[in-house]
C-alpha cells in the first residue's frame, strides 16, 4: 500500500500529486509561497514522515559502519550526527543518509525505497537494510528497520529554537547536534535555510506532536517549502538531482558525505582518484528558468547548448523569490552566460547559470603534489 500520512485527513492540506517524489506527505497548506517566506523569516514544520529510519545498534555499531559506508564514523560521538553514502564499485552513488548517534544507537534516515547495488555476483539492487544485513558478517551489531516505529517532522526558519523550546527540546548550536526526546531524537541540520532540526518522533504521535509545535508558534507547511529551500541550498535528492552515474563531487557530497582519506569503503578508490587527481565530468548547478511562458521542464528533461545536450535536469521548484528554477547536473565545460535551453517537447524554456553555484576550479591536492616532485 502507498504510504499516506494521517496528517493529510487535518483541515487544510493538499496532497502531493500522484507519482510526485513527495506522494503521502502534505505538498502544501493552501499558500506554498506564503509559507516559504514564513520558513526564510518565522518558523514552519514540516511533514516528512515518508522518510524510512534504520536503527543501529551493538557494541560494534561504529567500527562496522565504517566499513560499509563513505563516512568516517569510528569516533563519532554521541550526540553527533553526519551524512554518508553508500557507493557501489565504481564509486557510484547508490544511497544518502543522514546519521544521528544517541542513546547508543546509529540512526539512519533515508529517502523511501533506498537500495544499494548487492555485493553478490549476481549483483542487482537490493533495499537498503537487505544489503546492510548481508555485510554484517560476525559484526556484533543489529539493524532494525523502525520506519513503523518513528516519523520524521522538520522544524524550518530562523525562529525554530523558540518554537522547539517551548515544547521542552534544547539542541546544541553545532551542525548536527543530536539530543534523545521522548521515544525518539532531533538532529540540528545546516541546511535548508538558515536554520532546521529534524525530530524523529514516535509515529503513533505524530499528529499530537503536530500539534504541539503549531500551537507554539510553527506554521504548517509542506514538502514544496523544503523543497524549494533545498535546491536554493544546492542541496541534492537522489534519484531526482542524481543518476545512475553520479559520483559525491558532482552534487557537493564530498565532505559532507564521503570521506576522502578513510579507506576499506566500497567506492573509495573513486572518492579518492578524483578528489586527489581528477576533476568531476559534471557539476550541479542553479539554474534561473525563464518564467515568462506558463511552462517548465521536468526532472531528467535535457540541457541544451546550441546542438549540444550538456546535462539533465533535476528537482524543478517554483520558489517565492527567486521564481522559476532548478538543479541541473551539467557537463564541466558549461559555464556561466551559456545560452541555454531547458526541457523537452512542448516544455522547453530559456534557462541561466547562476554563477555562485558553479564550483571553483582549485588544483587538485595529488596534482599539486606531483608538480612539486617534477619541479
Amino acid at each position: 500500500m502507498p504510504y499516506r500520512s494521517p496528517l493529510l485527513d487535518l483541515p487544510g492540506p493538499i496532497a502531493a500529486p500522484d507519482g510526485h517524489p513527495e506522494e503521502g506527505v502534505p505538498w502544501h497548506w493552501g499558500d506554498p509561497f506564503a509559507e516559504q517566506r514564513t520558513a526564510a523569516r518565522g518558523a514552519v514544520v514540516i511533514d516528512r514522515s515518508h522518510r524510512e529510519i534504520l536503527a543501529v545498534t551493538g557494541e560494534e555499531r561504529l567500527s562496522w559502519l565504517h566499513l560499509v559506508i563513505s563516512q568516517h564514523v569510528t569516533g563519532l560521538a554521541e550526540g553527533t550526527g553526519t551524512e554518508a553514502l553508500v557507493l557501489d564499485s565504481q564509486g557510484r552513488v547508490d544511497t544518502h543518509m543522514v546519521v544521528a548517534h544517541a542513546d547508543g544507537t546509529v540512526w539512519l534516515d533515508s529517502d523511501r525505497g533506498a537500495v544499494a547495488s548487492s555485493a553478490l555476483p549476481s549483483g542487482g539492487k537490493q533495499p537498503l537494510r537487505e544489503y546492510l544485513e548481508a555485510m554484517k558478517f560476525w559484526s556484533k551489531v543489529d539493524i532494525r528497520d523502525v520506519s513503523g516505529e518513528l516519523a520524521l517532522l522538520t522544524v524550518l526558519g530562523p525562529d525554530a529554537d523558540r518554537v522547539l523550546s517551548a515544547v521542552d527540546v534544547s539542541l546544541g548550536s553545532d551542525a548536527y547536534s543530536v539530543i534523545p526526546i521522548p521515544g525518539g531524537f532531533a538532529r540540528r541540520m545546516p541546511w535548508p535555510g538558515r536554520n532546521s532540526v529534524d525530530l524523529a518522533v514516535p509515529r503513533a504521535d505524530l499528529a499530537a506532536w503536530w500539534r504541539r509545535l503549531t500551537d507554539a508558534g510553527a506554521r504548517p507547511a509542506g514538502s514544496w517549502a523544503f523543497d524549494a529551500l533545498r535546491v536554493e541550498s544546492l542541496r541534492p535528492r537522489l534519484g531526482i538531482d542524481t543518476d545512475d552515474r553520479t559520483i559525491p563531487h558532482e552534487v557537493n557530497w564530498v565532505d559532507s558525505a564521503a570521506h576522502v582519506a578513510k579507506g576499506c569503503y566500497r567506492g573509495q578508490e573513486t572518492v579518492a582518484k578524483v578528489h586527489n587527481v581528477g576533476r568531476p565530468p559534471r557539476y550541479m548547478a542553479l539554474l534561473h528558468l525563464d518564467g515568462s511562458p506558463e511552462i517548465t521542464p521536468e526532472t531528467g528533461d535535457p540541457v541544451v547548448v546550441g546542438e549540444r545536450t550538456v546535462g539533465r535536469v533535476g528537482s524543478v521548484v517554483q520558489h517565492h523569490e527567486l521564481g522559476p528554477i532548478a538543479l541541473a547536473l551539467v557537463k564541466r565545460s558549461t559555464r556561466p552566460g551559456a545560452e541555454l535551453l531547458v526541457g523537452a517537447e512542448d516544455r522547453v524554456v530559456q534557462a541561466a547559470i547562476d554563477p555562485d553555484s558553479v564550483p571553483g576550479e582549485a588544483p587538485a591536492p595529488g596534482r599539486e603534489a606531483a608538480q612539486r616532485l617534477r619541479s
